[in-house]
């Protein structure tokens, strides 16, 4: 059984916490923004005044879900280099902020959407069959956390690519929030499953030792 490192289990535990931390930080620090009708990126536009502050929180955010790629080993490989693409796709939408005027193409917006759906098919990606594995990492929770991100994801993308939709900040919030909380709730919980040794597939285990 693939187990997960050390350096995953930190970026689970920091990540829900910077991620949360960052826009929640710079919006403070923003006059008259409105997190419900403004969306993140905007707090890392071109002509913001704290566009390094949540610039630096998109660095580190991509930093962390590189770091959870190359540790988390008991995600299946496809679900781990759609980790290690969704991180660099973080540093592809910081390098091309939100502009005054939008580029063609709009490279924020093209790693922005990049991510995000990344970020949603992971689940699906890491699937084990094994029992050896939390469940949250086999078929049922997988499928359906792929599936719950994926609309969440498509609502935000919807709402966002229309100008003037008043909520499209608080769609961004609620998929940014539920993709790093979905990945730091599958990591600790292999990790905690990984520590107990996973007792309920013993029989199997030793069916398996002697044959």
């Amino acid at each position: 059984m693939q187990l997960i490192g050390l350096w995953a289990l930190i970026a689970a535990t920091l990540g829900p916490f910077q991620n949360v931390l960052g826009w929640s930080i710079s919006g403070a620090l923003v006059q008259g923004y409105d997190p419900i009708s403004k969306t993140i990126s905007d707090l890392a536009a071109d002509d913001s005044p704290v566009k390094w502050i949540q610039s630096s929180f998109f660095l580190a955010g991509s930093v962390l879900t590189l770091i959870a790629a190359f540790s988390a080993k008991s995600l299946a490989l496809p679900g781990r280099v759609a980790l290690f693409l969704a991180g660099i796709s973080g540093f592809g939408y910081t390098y091309f902020p939100t502009a005054l005027v939008a580029p063609s193409p709009n490279w924020h917006v093209i790693f922005a959407t990049i991510a995000f759906v990344l970020f949603s098919a992971w689940p699906l990606l890491s699937m084990r069959f094994d029992k050896r594995y939390h469940w949250s990492l086999r078929p049922l929770a997988a499928i359906s956390a792929t599936l719950v991100m994926g609309a969440t994801t498509l609502w935000f993308l919807l709402t966002w690519l229309e100008p003037g939709q008043p909520i499209v900040g608080l769609s961004e919030r609620v998929i940014a929030v539920m993709q790093v909380l979905w990945l730091s709730f599958v990591i600790w919980s292999q990790w905690l499953h990984q520590k107990k040794g996973a007792p309920e597939t013993a029989p199997e285990l030793a069916y398996g030792a002697k044959n």
